[in-house]
């Protein structure tokens, strides 16, 4: 028993040395508040890819909208994790601390995503004209409604904005920079009637960028206006939204910084993208080798199951290079050591097939639930894996 006890003080003291000291979170002062709280700054980053965030968590009065602006869950997560993407082109995850946007609220995001409305239109509804604050353009009001769709379209879905807030004196965090994206429409839908069929309207690629440049233009100069944004970099993404029927998220395609003054000089293009391999047709004509790749790994996961063909894969391109591969294998097992079996296999095919320099995530999931997580980083030289219980 005593040898048996030394061990097990030995084996705590050791682990205590070995572990990471989560203890000594930061103490702050929210100076960016009018309620000045004490918040806290995580001490220990996940990735270089997020920030910290500082708590407690402080919701934007708006972040409910985003679901109900966008079209699909894919642009949902994808306008906010590539909008903080965006943003460490200017503000630097090791200086700077993620907060959700609190400037723009609720109701000043609803009146920026509504139409622009005419006299006679503001007479109708009764509205003042310090309320006529659509960013969307006027709808002629005249003509079939075809017509009238067609001619004025909805350009801008929804507005997101983040705060980036960095330490000052006495430990009192302040906000220090802003990024705010803007979802624009690639497919604008509309109704005839209440409640009856939605139609569409495809939105030209350059039509959608100069209306969301010229829309970005009057939303700084809104910004400014706001007595804790005259003063600080201010960078605004525009962000194509996907069609309500896509399986892949849409991607912004260019963002400015302004750090002093009202008024947009220039933009830095994205160049970002993402498929759906293997049907893709335009992935296939740009990115042949990639597509190539990822049907031989299809057709030897078909091997081990002859009679299925349900392996399909999101890729994210920057500079049109392959940056992440996330893999979806939808498969009916029947016992657990089959799963256990089929997910080595399907580990020593990754190896295989894709290069080391991109990042490759796998799913297997069964009717049962999730089997199997398959995680190999760029340049990692041994996957993680993990088989659910």
């Amino acid at each position: 028993m005593r040898k048996l006890s030394v061990a097990l003080i030995s084996l705590a003291l050791l682990l205590g040395a070995c572990a990471p000291n989560f203890d000594k979170q930061e103490e702050v002062i929210d100076n960016s508040t009018k309620s000045k709280e004490n918040a806290i700054i995580p001490k220990y980053q996940i990735s270089d890819k997020f920030y910290r965030t500082l708590l407690p968590f402080e919701p934007s009065e708006a972040r409910g909208l985003t679901v109900n602006n966008l079209n699909t869950r894919y642009d949902i997560n994808e306008f906010e994790m590539g909008l903080m993407r965006i943003a460490q082109n200017t503000f630097d995850p090791d200086t700077y601390v993620f907060r959700e946007g609190q400037q723009l609220k609720k109701k000043t995001v609803q009146s920026w995503l509504a139409r622009k409305y005419t006299k006679k239109q503001l007479a109708e509804l009764k509205l003042k004209e310090e309320e006529n604050l659509g960013l969307n353009p006027v709808d002629p009001g005249t003509g079939s409604i075809e017509a009238r769709n067609e001619k004025a379209p909805i350009y801008l879905a929804h507005i997101l904005e983040h705060n980036y807030l960095i330490k000052g004196e006495d430990d009192k965090m302040k906000l220090a920079g802003v990024t705010i994206g803007l979802a624009l429409n690639s497919v604008h839908y509309y109704q005839k009637e209440q409640y009856g069929d939605v139609f569409d309207v495809n939105i030209k690629r350059a039509d959608m960028e100069r209306e969301g440049k010229k829309i970005a233009q009057e939303v700084l100069k809104r910004l400014r206006s706001m007595n804790q944004l005259k003063n600080i970099p201010i960078t605004i993404a525009l962000f194509e939204q996907a069609s309500s029927d896509s399986v892949v998220p849409g991607n912004f395609f260019a963002y400015t910084t302004v750090k002093q003054g009202n008024s947009i000089s220039d933009w830095e293009k994205v160049n970002e993208k993402y498929y759906l391999f293997p049907t893709d047709d335009e992935a296939k004509e740009k990115h042949r080798e990639d597509v190539v790749a990822f049907e031989n790994f299809k057709m030897d996961v078909e091997k081990y199951f002859p009679n299925y063909n349900g392996v399909v894969g999101k890729a994210h391109y920057l500079e049109d290079e392959l940056q992440e591969l996330s893999i979806s294998i939808p498969i009916q097992f029947y016992g657990k050591a089959e799963a256990i079996g089929f997910t080595q296999y399907v580990t020593g095919l990754i190896m295989e097939y894709f290069p080391e320099y991109i990042s490759v995530s796998v799913d297997i999931n069964s009717v049962n639930g999730p089997e199997a997580l398959i995680v190999k980083k760029a340049d990692q030289k041994e996957p993680f894996v993990h088989i659910y219980e």
